[in-house]
């Protein structure tokens, strides 16, 4: 668990894709060297909606669970 200084939000990345993105996997090849844990593939498409369990990105599916 991340935890924050008091009065500090913790900084999450959202991120919107499309089906040419599938399958869903964190983190996404642009992420600098430093910011890299082991990559993980995200279950988005019954949802349209998938979190990292590692770094908390946000994925969103455009179109939803039924525009992929």
């Amino acid at each position: 668990m991340n935890a924050t200084a008091p009065g500090q939000q913790a900084r999450l990345s959202h991120y919107e894709i499309t089906a040419k993105d599938l399958p869903l996997y964190c983190p996404q090849d642009e992420k600098n060297t430093w910011q890299l844990h082991p990559r993980v593939y995200l279950p988005i498409e019954a949802t349209g909606e998938a979190t990292c369990p590692y770094c908390g990105a946000h994925y969103v599916l455009r179109g939803g669970a039924h525009g992929h």
